[in-house]
């Protein structure tokens, strides 16, 4: 064998065993099933007595950017919701992840059927409480306000202007008594026509989560912009069904997350460059 052969053996050896370094970390690429998304930690992990025999069945309410890659189940590749229920199923040891589109009023009433898990940007509330099961908090969320770009609206006369809200969200109880508009808020039942009205100018602003409303402010090519956000304590947790028998599993995939750092990385993969936008970078407003 000549020296260069086995110089080039030698080279190839090390290579391998730094791949094998390189994997005992605990990552690995996206696999079938989850589509862009990457995973982390040990596989089977955790146990599930899944819905369907090797898929974690997800429901959310769509679209959602920068939390969900994709406008319908059947495009969805990506998301820091959809890669963190990805994650669950690799911890679970399970090769699929299948999203169902809901109503979202209909999730945080406990209306749903045949899911293990949902999330959707769903703030914890008590009266929610009790009719669904919550995870363990994954994000910290606040009130954020949806104006045209070109829009001299402040906090000081926020509560005298046509504002909208997303039927069955935080925002709805929030706006009517802390805010106490003079006129009713307009009520809507997506997210979408919402934003849509604040656009055509049937209301001046809507009011989102913080996070949600930066995705809209991306995609609208700057016509609209989040002006400011009101901190209320919440956070977002995912929903079990009533009374699940995989809540404590999931929960802690969920807290090891957090540990390990992954709850960070999916963070910095999809929220600050799907949102275009820290949400932490936006000025906090006080109630007059």
């Amino acid at each position: 064998m000549c020296r260069t052969t086995q110089l080039l053996l030698a080279i190839a050896a090390v290579a391998g065993l730094v791949f094998a370094a390189g994997c005992s970390t605990g990552e690995t690429e996206s696999a079938k099933g989850y589509g862009d998304c990457r995973v982390y930690g040990k596989a089977g992990s955790i146990s599930l007595d899944s819905t369907a025999p090797g898929v974690l069945t997800l429901q959310t309410t769509l679209p959602s950017p920068g939390w969900w890659k994709g406008e319908t189940p059947e495009t969805i590749t990506g998301g820091y919701e959809y890669c963190l229920a990805a994650n669950i199923a690799h911890r679970a040891g399970l090769d699929t992840v299948q999203v169902k589109n809901v109503s979202f009023d209909a999730l945080v009433a406990g209306q749903t059927k045949d899911y293990d898990i949902a999330m959707a940007q769903i703030s914890v509330t008590p009266e929610r409480e009790k009719v669904v099961t919550f995870s363990e908090p994954y994000f910290d969320s606040n009130l954020g306000v949806l104006a045209p770009s070109d829009s001299d609206i402040a906090a000081a006369d926020l509560a005298d202007r046509k504002v909208g809200v997303q039927l069955g969200t935080t925002a709805v109880p929030w706006t009517k008594d802390v805010l106490s508009p003079s006129t009713e808020p307009k009520l809507f039942q997506d997210t979408t026509s919402m934003v849509t009205a604040v656009t055509s100018g049937i209301t001046d602003a809507a009011i989102q989560d913080t996070a949600i409303m930066l995705g809209f402010a991306k995609n609208s090519a700057g016509a609209l912009e989040v002006v400011g956000q009101f901190e209320t304590g919440e956070h977002y947790a995912a929903i079990y069904p009533k009374a699940s028998h995989n809540a404590d599993a999931m929960n802690d995939a969920i807290s090891a997350m957090r540990k390990d750092g992954t709850l960070d990385k999916l963070s910095g993969t999809w929220l600050g460059p799907e949102l275009g936008g820290d949400p932490a970078a936006v000025p906090v407003w006080h109630v007059k």
